[in-house]
């Protein structure tokens, strides 16, 4: 524009805004829009918005000083500087620039846009003094006065996140997360992140477990410091974290923990995504994994699915991964406690104040919204708690019976000398087919040293091949049984090969009692209940010494021995 129509011409052309973009710009200043923001949406520049903004009045907050500083004060009316006469008031606009001297033309200077006030020419270039951008404004951190505390948590390997936290409940700091983030950046240099694959999952699909390890507890046992072990199971859709502490680990207290996690969510995932461990997957396959007998069996009762990662590849179970170190850098780190009790309640406290109302980093929401919605889609508890039992493996002795705790569980005929799988509780033992998991027998839990047997599973009869072998030995035996007792011929062998009760009556004798104690030695009104014969018994012996099947265990019992020798007396 020229002079003569009474306004006044910007030196940069470019910064001159329409009349539209100048009103959109000081609309959205007057709304409280930042200028980054205000770039961002218009595409005019920050310094250009912002003279306009402090033209029209509207205050700007310098810049580095976002939420500690009020905004600059504006401008009431517009400086205009047309010449090099410094006599001239800063506040004034030359009505007339004609009259302005030819040499004051040639000189005349505008200030850029991001100034404190608006400057106008007529078209001559800016000197190489203020062309100079402005410094930045220097100010100090609000954790500059807790540098020491800020310090002393890093030196424990704690985050910003802990760090603030303690900051705020021990301290009284008023400062934001990002704010000791910049601070603690500062003061050990900046990481790059590494790259991840986010897996989305539908709400209540999914849960990860894993193991860490927990805070420093004393041992009641040892009155000394005793590392725990942490364990973690995050919800996949909403990031819901249940965090518990033991001190130690087995396939009974891996799966007890599931349980507490179920019932502190109100409901169960449809699958559960773990690690390798021994007390979850008993052997790893990427196929046909052989999970643990207890931990299946618990995850079934509760409609779970156990899907074990493949070996080294944590990244599949990466929520539960990024659940386990958010615990132990945060409110564990450099803690220690007197009691397991302690621990257990100062985690319960930091789930609930912080770690369920934080924003989370990838799904922007906060962990409680989002788990308040994902709950409805939780399978329901069963009525009942699990019932846990003790497994294992054992082999079918001579007798048909396996030995669970000092007590025998008979089978079904077939089985002597084959393996089968056993589960036991305080009220029933259960014997499984190992190949199939077919339930073979059922019995109710006998007091150690007795039988419990079925009466279906009696041997109807005595075996031939047992009677012809008992006839032969019988024949042998009988220079040995009547000798005089002044020779101790007799009784040195029947303290060496004499076996115990069960040996005899698992060949000699057809049928058992019920209740049958186990491990006793016979008297003679024993061997009148039994049914059983001097010549049987020492017969029996004969052979299966003769055969080095049993070692010389009747050393201590030679009173009994010599009770049981009685009966041979010619």
């Amino acid at each position: 524009m020229n002079a003569t129509q009474g306004t006044v011409a910007f030196v940069d052309m470019s910064n001159v805004l329409s009349e539209a973009k100048k009103q959109q710009v000081i609309a959205l200043g007057r709304l409280g829009w930042p200028l980054r923001r205000i770039e961002q949406e218009t595409g005019v520049r920050r310094e250009t918005a912002g003279a306009y903004l402090k033209a029209a009045g509207i205050g700007v907050r310098p810049p580095g000083a976002w939420g500690r500083r009020a905004p600059a004060k504006p401008a009431n009316e517009t400086e205009v500087i047309t010449g090099s006469d410094a006599a001239k008031p800063a506040n004034t606009v030359n009505p007339n620039p004609e009259n302005l001297p030819s040499k004051g033309k040639a000189k005349a200077t505008a200030k850029p846009a991001n100034a404190d006030e608006v400057t106008t020419g007529f078209g001559v270039e800016l000197s190489a003094s203020e062309q100079q951008p402005p410094q930045p404004v220097s100010s100090t951190s609000l954790c500059e006065p807790f540098r020491e505390a800020i310090e002393l948590g890093l030196s424990r390997e704690r985050n910003a996140m802990a760090i603030r936290q303690d900051l705020v409940s021990e301290s009284g700091f008023n400062g934001g997360y990002q704010t000791v983030k910049r601070f603690v950046r500062k003061l050990r240099g900046n990481q790059p992140a590494q790259p991840r694959a986010v897996i989305v999952t539908a709400p209540g699909e999914e849960a990860q477990v894993d193991y860490g390890t927990g805070a420093m507890v004393r041992d009641p046992q040892t009155s000394k410091y005793r590392r725990t072990r942490l364990f973690v199971l995050t919800l996949g859709c909403s990031r819901k974290a249940v965090r518990l502490l033991s001190f130690g680990s087995s396939s009974r207290i891996w799966a007890e923990l599931h349980e507490k996690a179920f019932r502190r969510l109100g409901g169960s995932s449809r699958i559960v995504v773990l690690d390798n461990l021994k007390e979850g997957v008993l052997v790893p396959d990427i196929y046909d994994p052989a999970l643990n007998p207890l931990y299946r069996d618990v995850l079934t009762h509760y409609g779970c699915v156990a899907l074990p990662c493949r070996i080294k590849d944590p990244d599949r179970k990466g929520k539960v991964e990024r659940g386990v170190g958010h615990a132990k850098n945060t409110p564990l780190k450099g803690k220690r406690f007197e009691s397991l009790e302690e621990a257990q309640a100062y985690l319960d406290r930091w789930e609930t104040s912080c770690a369920d109302t934080r924003i989370h980093g990838t799904t922007k929401r906060q962990v409680a919204a989002m788990f308040a919605e994902e709950k409805p889609f939780l399978l329901p508890l069963p009525l009942e708690p699990f019932r846990y039992y003790q497994h294992g493996q054992r082999v079918v002795h001579l007798d048909g019976c396996v030995e669970v705790e000092a007590a025998y569980y008979g089978l079904p005929p077939g089985w002597i000398g084959r393996l089968v799988r056993v589960q036991w509780d305080e009220l029933y033992v259960r014997i499984l087919d190992p190949n199939n998991g077919l339930l073979l027998r059922e019995h109710v839990r006998q007091k150690r040293g007795w039988y419990r047997i079925k009466e279906e599973d009696h041997p109807k009869h005595r075996p031939l091949r047992v009677s012809q072998l008992l006839w032969r030995a019988g024949r042998r035996l009988e220079m040995v049984a009547f000798r005089p007792k002044t020779s101790p011929a007799s009784e040195i062998l029947v303290m060496m090969v004499l076996p115990s009760l069960e040996d005899v009556k698992s060949l000699a004798f057809p049928v058992q009692s019920t209740n049958t104690p186990r491990g006793c030695w016979p008297s003679i009104n024993s061997i009148v209940d039994f049914g059983y014969t001097a010549v049987d018994l020492i017969s029996f012996s004969l052979w299966t010494a003769g055969r080095g099947k049993l070692q010389n265990k009747c050393s201590s019992r030679t009173g009994q021995i010599r009770q049981l020798s009685m009966i041979f007396k010619p």
